[in-house]
């Protein structure tokens, strides 16, 4: 007898969960799969650390494959269900497809980032649900600070210093709360004009901090923040967001260059497209965590409404202590709907209390309801993190060892930049790439505010920009963003081809390497590098040119804005097949080709990479920075 097919979707809390215990429970009895875009499990209520500087980024990750042995992990990311041939179809890495059949299916998506119709925020602010938002914002947060510490001008100072945190729920009070003490840290090597010290500012439309937690913490929480600096406005959100700055709902405006997204997050939006019953995005399962009408699917943490039988007619809530206990019983259930376990149960849970890390010794805690603050509720935090962590104890022990003895290194690793993590996205563990695979075009533009439009998911298009979400407009090889790339005359031979290529390489702003025409030979090489590197207006490097980011180690890809020139050649090399170039003077076949559209004059050069956020920094202090 063939052993049966588990498919696991999403490897978060729920998933990882559901994997480990399946696989301890079926003993090799099952075929288990685990279908995941990234190889590693991420533990989310420390990633404020990574950002800080206290955690190295590995820290927070546990390996998939070391951890859950008779587990088979599959790369990629869900595209559609075929709930009646029991069929997943998914999107690798590299932009393959490919089809899992499956006898029992896991749903343990997770969420992503929930946006509002707030105008400005989907192109200023940036979220934090994965690795790379906070790579990011570290990187982004010490920019800031180096870039303000030069400055000349005390306006532009009080602005790159000005962080503002949009919701004060966990992860928005911890982030704003180590963020005080990461920039407070980094101006004592790099002092800012004279009375002047980074301002962040907390804000949230509820009435008091951590409104889900007891008032005693909460309180806790609020002193610990005002204590340390924090500006924090109960009652207070943004109204727009634009690129000097924030617009609050009191009718303040105030400059800044760095836009946190923590208001909350909202279930992937893969469910969406089953057509099964919901609730509020989730989908609705029975107390087992399955579907009803549907014995072979289950699903559990953020993507489905589990009822909660401690209050009925309530679901429990969407945090990570439900999903990780939630992929227990599911895991259970699904071993028992098999015959490879005991009895189903049902979902029933015991709050164990909450804790809220703010940075160095304090805290706020209620374990098993004793509400603590002060050293002894850091204690009890960093001990339950540990506990809870599936890997990787010793190291984030070591880490904080070393960060309380020694002091923290604030420097910029570029591999992460501002359009690779944008708000507006329904993969926030992927940093976008230009050229990268599109991820369930369908289902993300039918999901509403908050996920990824059809723009976003096509070969690192930006979404951004008058034809945001135009049908048709599929960008250049190479160039996220671009508009439609005309190619070459019908019939077109080698010499038309190369005649064509000689009209449009000059005037390019962003041009691909040559070595990615057909045809392009020797001649054809020299004759257009002479072309483009006259006239150019961005012949310098990119962190030389205004709003571009200074240079980093890693940059996406040669001749892409941000990084390097392919070739060497100022400006970069002439892109396949674009229209929109005057006809090269004096070159052989330089005269327009016949019967042929007017081109269109090349859009000018800003500098700034493509993406749904602005990028706007410049080491020039009369510059705008980072939305």
């Amino acid at each position: 007898m063939s052993r049966p097919r588990i498919v696991i979707v999403g490897a978060g809390f729920a998933g990882y969960r559901t994997a480990r215990t399946l696989s301890r429970t079926t003993r090799g009895r099952a075929h288990i799969t685990l279908l995941n875009p990234t190889d590693y499990f991420l533990y989310l209520p420390l990633l404020p650390q990574v950002a800080a500087g206290v955690l190295e980024p590995r820290r927070v990750t546990v390996s998939l494959s070391d951890t859950l042995p008779n587990v088979r992990l599959v790369l990629g990311e869900a595209d559609r269900i075929d709930l009646d041939d029991r069929t997943l179809h998914y999107t690798g890495p590299e932009g393959e497809g490919g089809t899992l059949a499956y006898d029992r299916l896991v749903l343990a998506a997770g969420s992503v980032n929930k946006l509002l119709p707030i105008p400005g925020v989907a192109e200023h602010a940036h979220g934090f649900r994965g690795l790379p938002e906070a790579l990011y914002l570290r990187d982004h947060v010490t920019r800031q600070v180096e870039l303000a510490a030069a400055a000349d001008d005390p306006e532009a100072c009080a602005a790159r210093c000005t962080f503002v945190v949009v919701g004060a729920g966990y992860t928005g009070t911890e982030v704003a709360a180590h963020g005080q003490m990461f920039t407070d840290a980094q101006v004592r090597k790099h002092p800012l004009r004279r009375g002047m010290r980074p301002r962040w500012m907390l804000l949230d439309v509820a009435p008091r901090v951590l409104p889900e937690m007891d008032e005693k913490l909460s309180a806790t929480a609020d002193r610990v923040l005002r204590e340390r600096g924090v500006d924090v406005r109960m009652g207070t959100s943004v109204k727009e967001a634009t690129h000097d700055g924030v617009v609050l709902t009191d009718g303040e405006f105030v400059e800044t260059r760095t836009l946190v997204w923590c208001v909350g997050v909202r279930p992937d939006p893969l469910v969406e497209s089953l057509g099964l019953p919901m609730e509020k995005g989730r989908l609705l399962v029975d107390p087992h965590l399955q579907v009803p009408g549907r014995p072979e699917l289950f699903a559990c943490g953020d993507v489905a409404a589990v009822p909660d039988l401690e209050k009925p007619g309530s679901y429990t809530p969407m945090t990570a202590q439900h999903a990780w206990r939630h992929g227990k019983v599911a895991a259970e259930n699904v071993a028992a709907s098999l015959g490879l376990g005991g009895a189903r149960k049902p979902y029933r849970h015991r709050d164990l209390g909450f804790v809220v890390d703010l940075g160095g010794a304090k805290a706020a805690a209620n374990p098993l309801g004793v509400p603590l603050s002060g050293v002894p509720a850091g204690a009890v935090t960093r001990g339950y993190h540990l506990a809870a962590m599936p890997g990787n104890r010793v190291r984030v022990a070591a880490d904080w060892l070393l960060d309380a003895v020694l002091p923290r290194q604030a420097v910029q690793l570029g591999l992460v930049r501002s359009w690779s993590v944008p708000l507006d996205t329904s993969s926030p563990e992927l940093a976008r790439v230009p050229g990268g695979p599109g991820r369930r075009q369908e289902a993300s533009a039918r999901s509403g505010p908050g996920a990824a439009i059809e723009a976003d998911t096509h070969d690192g298009g930006t979404g951004t920009g008058p034809d945001r979400g135009r049908a048709g407009d599929e960008p250049a090889k190479g160039q996220p963003g671009s508009g439609a790339a005309a190619g070459p005359p019908a019939g077109s031979g080698p010499a038309q081809l190369r005649r064509f290529e000689s009209e449009t390489a000059k005037g390019r702003p962003d041009d691909a390497a040559p070595g990615d025409r057909p045809g392009s030979g020797s001649a054809v090489l020299r004759r257009s590098e002479s072309e483009t590197a006259k006239g150019r207006p961005d012949a310098g490097p990119t962190g030389d040119r205004p709003g571009g980011d200074p240079a980093g180690p890693l940059d996406p890809v040669k001749g892409q804005p941000g990084g390097e020139s392919a070739k060497n050649q100022p400006g970069g090399e002439p892109a396949k097949n674009q229209p929109g170039g005057e006809p090269a003077k004096n070159q052989p076949g330089g005269e327009p080709a016949k019967n042929q559209p007017e081109p269109a004059p090349p859009p000018p050069d800003t500098g700034a990479a493509p993406g749904p956020v602005k990028r706007t920094d410049v080491p020039d202090d009369s510059a705008k920075g980072d939305s």
